[in-house]
């Protein structure tokens, strides 16, 4: 932790923030990219008076919910043809999607709400809400609010860690391991219904 936190303090204030930003968004498209850690530690920085907390969390938040976007776009652009043809018809026939897109017409909020607070899944779902043809306007709200809520609370935590920031670093991943399991559940349960509803291809 230590050694990070050196590296940041020896970066330009627009290049912490770039690299805020570019951790932020490439969670969405690697998943294992340590973004929380880079926006706890973002929100220590501003602490220290050598950058903004206001503008780390709208940096943090801008660029996670621009690159979901971009991803639940390309879900909605080349999802359907990916999964009627191919390699991807054999991982989705055409009766689970429509099951897959009615789970989304009447559980789209609640489920981007709450995936964007869960680990893995949180990459996932704006590309499977836009391949069953979710609407934008079900998606891009619930999205930008649980990741304001998520990256406000973070940048929060690291600005008022004063001597404390390892030890909330660690509370942080504890958090993060316990979402995991969560994930980890709700995926297992995805996969169990993937293999039951396979005989309806």
């Amino acid at each position: 932790m230590e050694a990070v936190l050196a590296f940041f303090e020896r970066l330009p204030p627009f290049l912490i923030y770039l690299a805020l930003g570019a951790g932020s968004a490439l969670e969405n498209v690697v998943p294992p990219i340590p973004a929380d850690t880079f926006v706890l530690l973002g929100g220590f920085l501003s602490a220290q008076g050598m950058i903004s907390a206001p503008l780390v969390f709208l940096v943090a938040w801008g660029a996670n919910v621009a690159s979901a976007l971009v991803m639940f776009w390309v879900g909605a652009t080349h999802g359907p043809s990916f999964f009627q043809r191919g390699w991807g018809r054999h991982a989705l026939n055409p009766h689970q999607m429509e099951r897959m897109a009615r789970f989304y017409q009447r559980w789209s909020v609640v489920a981007v709400f709450f995936a964007r607070f869960l680990p893995g899944l949180r990459a996932v779902v704006p590309v499977s809400a836009g391949v069953t043809g979710m609407s934008w306007w079900k998606v891009a709200p619930p999205l930008a609010v649980a990741s304001a809520i998520w990256y406000g609370a973070l940048v929060w935590l690291g600005h008022t860690a004063g001597d404390h920031l390892d030890e909330i670093k660690r509370w942080v991943d504890q958090a993060n391991l316990a979402l995991l399991l969560v994930a980890l559940v709700v995926c297992g349960a995805a996969g169990a219904w993937w293999w039951r509803t396979r005989r309806h291809g």
